[in-house]
Formats: structure tokens, sequence, C-alpha cells
């Protein structure tokens, strides 16, 4: 039989390469679509407030005022404080797994860490609120009187807000964190190790030079975890108080751009109002869209420097051989 393929089965590649095809470019038109629906739906409040929509801070439906720096601010402070708590942890169940637990662990506990991305928000929301919060009022109403004084934790012992937000939006950033930095590890190749190891270095040496290898492929775990704390939606709103103000307290009840959403589309009785929600939505599509692109960008990058640099060993020795 010649190597060359059956006109058949040339014709049933093309028909399956053409199928796939159509529903990649599926895939692509529904992204186009939603932000196009956005984009005009929208468009009464962008005519009306311009970029000033996202300068001012007063959000008053009755008077159909509107301005969404409370709920930019708000977003971006709950998703980089979760980022600063999760992030070592995450990164230190990444390294346990992947280099220092014993075999028959490793399996036990990746699956666990998993497992936690699959628990619904909302149930992480009533964990929140029936378990977080009266753990963390119970420590806003201990804190001394002199750190109260400092503007990151003043603000009246409630138990919801931005610290519990933000502890809450760890707990669900760093399965996903943790996974793509485990994975990252697994790609360094062994020849690192080794070399570290030929070195001299010790065990922790060795470890900081796999992490100094594969430190772009981490970056892109941290930011796929600060596109999924962008975006949650259910679990912060439960716990961060719904207040639209600009605050640095970490006690302080604020606002999110999804809490928003999610609160106050059903009761948007005109159409400046729901505009106004639309356009936070738009901003808030680009957000995420952009930061997990991004994040993707940068893990696919890891992975192709990954391979490229392992086929020039193997390149080598058959050249010699």
């Amino acid at each position: 039989m010649s190597g060359r393929d059956s006109p058949r089965t040339s014709s049933e590649g093309r028909l399956f390469r053409a199928g796939t095809g159509f529903f990649a470019f599926l895939l692509l038109l529904l992204v186009a679509s939603v932000a196009f629906n956005l984009v005009r739906q929208s468009r009464l409040s962008i005519a009306k407030f311009g970029l000033a929509f996202w300068r001012t801070r007063t959000w008053d439906p009755v008077s159909g005022d509107f301005g969404a720096l409370p709920f930019l601010w708000g977003t971006l402070y709950s998703a980089f404080l979760a980022l600063l708590i999760a992030t070592p942890i995450a990164l230190g169940i990444a390294i346990f797994v992947s280099e220092l637990s014993p075999r028959w662990l490793r399996t036990p506990l990746a699956f666990l860490t998993e497992l936690l991305a699959a628990i619904p928000s909302i149930v992480y929301g009533l964990w929140g609120i029936f378990v977080l919060v009266p753990i963390v009022r119970q420590l806003e109403a201990q804190t001394p009187g002199w750190l109260k004084k400092i503007a990151l934790f003043s603000g009246p012992p409630l138990g919801v807000g931005m610290l519990s937000a933000g502890l809450i939006l760890a707990v669900m950033v760093v399965p996903f964190t943790s996974s793509v930095a485990r994975e990252v590890l697994k790609a360094v190749p062994a020849a690192q190790r080794e070399a570290a190891y030929a070195l001299g270095a010790t065990r922790w040496e060795a470890i900081r030079a796999t992490l100094a290898y594969g430190r772009t492929g981490i970056f892109g775990a941290v930011m796929l975890g600060l596109g999924r704390a962008l975006g949650e939606t259910m679990a912060v709103t439960m716990v961060i108080g719904n207040n639209p103000q600009l605050s640095l307290s970490l006690f302080a009840p604020q606002y999110t751009m999804a809490a928003v959403i999610a609160n106050e589309f059903t009761e948007a009785a005109d159409n400046l109002y729901l505009a106004a929600l639309i356009e936070i939505g738009l901003v808030l599509f680009v957000l995420t869209l952009v930061v997990n692109s991004l994040s993707r960008l940068l893990i696919w990058s890891v992975g192709r420097e990954f391979k490229a640099k392992q086929s020039v060993p193997a390149a080598a020795s058959k050249a010699a051989a």
C-alpha cells in the first residue's frame, strides 16, 4: 500500500477539518456577538456620560446620575487582595505536590485541590456568611484602637466588607492558580533539577532554579487566577456589603461590578439605568477577556519554549548518531 492517503481518506480528513473549523468559528462568532450586543445596549449610557462614567462616584438611580468608579475600585481591590492572599498558598501547594510530596500522596492532594474549583459559588457564599463573616467580625472587634487609626483598618466591626470578600475570593482562586502552576513545574525538564544537584545545590536551591525556569508560566497562572477573581459574582455579593463607596479600609462594606449587576439589573426601571448597568458589564467583559487572554498566552509560550529546548538535545543526539 502506498504512503499516500486514498481519495476517501483525504476527503474525510478535509471534511473533518472543515467541521471542526466551523465549530471554532462559531465560538469566535459567539464572543463577537456578546461584545456587539453589550456595546449596542449600553450606547445610551456611553453617549450621556462618556468617560465621566468611570471617573465619578455618585450612583443615584432616582435622579439618573450614574458613576461607576466605586464598582471599578471594589472589583480591582478585591481581586488584587485575593491574589495577595492566594498566590503564596497556591504556589506552596504546587511546589509541595510536584516537588516534595510522597508519590502516594500526590494524586489525592491534586484531586482535592482541583475539587475546590467544582464547588458552586453560591455554596462558597453561604459558607462565607455563616462561617467566615462571624470570624472576621470577631477579628475586627478585637483590633487595637491604635491600629484602627490607620485607614487600612478603620471602620465598624460589621464582618461584611472588603476583607471577607478578599478571603473568600482567595479560597476560590487557589485551585486555578495551583493547578496551572503545578503543570508548569511538571513541564520543567528534569535536566534542570539534575544540573542544579550536580553543581552542589540543596533541594531548596534546586526548587528555586525550577521556579526561575518556569516563572513566565507561573505568572500566567497568577493572571488566570486574577481573571477568575474579577468575574466572581454571587459569593462576593453575599459578603462584601454592597455599599458603593471608595474606601481603603479592609473593614468597610464596598461593591463590585459583577455584584451591582446581579443586585440591580431586575430593578432597572428606565432605559438609562439599564444602559448604565450594561456598560458596567461591557467593561467587565473586556477586562476579564484581556486578562484571561494574556494568562493563556503566557502559559502557551512557556509550553512552546519548553518543547523547543527539549528538541535541541534530541536533534543533537540524532546528528551525533
